[in-house]
């Protein structure tokens, strides 16, 4: 039974950028083993970027760079095939840059997977720049390929609850987590000092605020409960200094993470805030971001 059928999301196809790096490479087979879980096909993209190439460049030059793209989505369709025979695979070659083709290629439903460092000069310390735009931009899922390779699973798929407006996020969360027969975990982290400002002495406040956020947690988690009878699912509330820091650390003992990203104005685009900023960067395992479409805006929306 297809997982919108019980209340969860309709997982769509996935959409894997192909650029010859050992990320994007990860990337791909992780895109290939989701897409074998889901039973939806894997969409290769290479972005050549021969639209804005043609101001400059010779018609050879042009020429080589699409070969050279087609023979790289060969092969690595090829791997794909070797490793996943039952998976089918499709290729396409773009003549735009790579945002643009991603977010193209996985249209209204598709899931776009990208790996977690890029082609640059700080490859080996931050997300890739190609990668940073596709999520602040996203439109659909998107999957930061983070963590190490050939980790033993753990079994978990976290779900960072911010609100009562991330009930979808957590629908998708609880989609992934029947997927893999894995359990789900709801974290919901709130910041004291931040929710009561500088009437941090009255206790009482204190107090009713720790109960709001736990309400909060509460009636997501009983929705879930409702609509996935048959998913374990775990409810946890923390508050700490920094929110980003404890879902970090939540994510040593987890699968995915699955994060929302409002699509408001500000922050470092349209669907990340500084927590979901800083999970692209250090997260212990893939992060997959869920675009929201509230109004609301906040400087730590997750």
């Amino acid at each position: 039974m297809n997982s919108s059928d019980k209340g969860g999301p309709a997982l769509g196809a996935l959409v894997a950028g192909v650029d010859g790096s050992e990320p994007a490479k990860r990337a791909v087979l992780w895109a290939s083993e989701e897409a074998l879980r889901r039973d939806r096909p894997l969409h290769l993209v290479y972005a050549a970027d021969t639209d804005s190439r043609m101001i400059y460049a010779s018609m050879e030059t042009i020429e080589q760079v699409r070969h050279a793209g087609r023979d790289l989505l060969e092969e690595t369709a090829a791997m794909v095939s070797e490793r996943y025979p039952g998976l089918r695979v499709t290729k396409e070659l773009s003549r735009r840059e790579p945002v643009v083709s991603l977010h193209t290629a996985a249209g209204n439903h598709g899931t776009i997977v990208v790996g977690n460092r890029g082609r640059g000069g700080f490859n080996s310390l931050l997300l890739g720049s190609v990668g940073l735009k596709v999520a602040a931009g996203a439109r659909t899922p998107v999957v930061v390929v983070r963590g190490i390779e050939g980790a033993p699973a753990a079994d978990v798929v976290l779900v960072a609850v911010h609100d009562e407006h991330d009930l979808e996020c957590a629908r998708h969360a609880a989609s992934e987590a029947e997927l893999r027969e894995a359990s789900l975990r709801l974290l919901h982290v709130w910041n004291v000092l931040g929710s009561v400002g500088n009437v941090v002495t009255m206790l009482d406040a204190v107090d009713e605020v720790a109960r709001n956020h736990v309400r909060t947690l509460t009636g997501v988690a009983d929705r879930i409960r409702a609509d996935f009878p048959g998913l374990t699912v775990e409810a946890d509330a923390e508050k700490g200094m920094s929110a980003a820091g404890i879902l970090v650390e939540a994510t040593r003992h987890a699968d995915l993470l699955v994060v929302g990203g409002r699509r408001s104005p500000g922050n470092f685009g349209p669907t990340l805030s500084r927590v979901t900023h800083s999970l692209l960067h250090h997260a212990n395992c893939p992060v997959e971001l869920i675009p929201r479409h509230d109004k609301r805006t906040t400087s730590e929306s997750q």
